[in-house]
């Protein structure tokens, strides 16, 4: 089957030498891609310039991404009939950057135009804005394939995070999704329509993820 597996973080530019970005190594998805691969599956990673997992990497084609709206252009042109499954593991910025401003010692608020912010303006303020749902858009990009998305949470308790891993199913019609963090707690539950699939660690899930897609 033809597969897309993404990994790592976008990251969103504060100015020409700055940026924001998630804690996301890439590790997750990179061997994800391999297992796939080694089953015998055409496999397309796309993984985050900013990633820091170095291991082995046996896919077909590996390309890189900048921000959230680059990976969405990059999962955009690889849109179609022919992408049998696509597995969103990449942990993408829910905020990019707006206005900034400086404000003074008299409370005042001036908007700032550089490509450099400069540390010696003083108390800066920033504007952060929502970032598009990548993952919002994969069933009109990829109208057959298996979406599978991911859902990491750090605040609250491992029922409230199969909860949200299915609303993320309902809202962005996708087919599974893998719940994790410290808020689900050791392992991944892997969420469908029938319910959540606890799985002890990485191997279970990539071989879970495996039989669905082909079954």
């Amino acid at each position: 089957m033809r597969c897309i597996v993404t990994a790592g973080p976008t990251y969103e530019p504060l100015d020409k030498v700055r940026r924001l970005t998630n804690f996301s190594s890439g590790r997750l998805g990179s061997e994800l891609a391999d297992f796939l691969m080694d089953r015998g599956h055409e496999v397309m990673l796309l993984i985050g310039e900013q990633a820091t997992f170095r291991g082995e990497r046996k896919v077909h084609t590996v390309e890189t991404f900048t921000t959230t709206t680059d990976l969405g252009e990059h999962l955009r042109r690889h849109g179609g009939d022919s992408v049998e499954a696509v597995f969103h593991a990449a942990a993408v910025s829910d905020f990019t950057f707006g206005k900034i401003w400086v404000r003074s010692a008299q409370g005042d608020l001036t908007e700032m135009r550089s490509g450099k912010v400069s540390t010696r303006q003083g108390t800066l303020l920033a504007e952060l804005l929502p970032t598009p749902k990548v993952i919002a858009e994969l069933r009109q990009w990829f109208p057959k394939a298996w979406l599978v998305g991911w859902k990491f949470e750090v605040d609250g308790d491992r029922s409230s995070v199969v909860g949200q891993a299915e609303k993320q199913i309902a809202e962005c019609r996708t087919d599974a999704c893998v719940a994790n963090g410290p808020a689900y707690g050791p392992g991944f539950g892997l969420v469908r329509a029938g319910g959540c699939m606890h799985l002890a660690d990485s191997s279970a899930l990539f071989e879970a993820l495996e039989k669905f897609m082909s079954s």
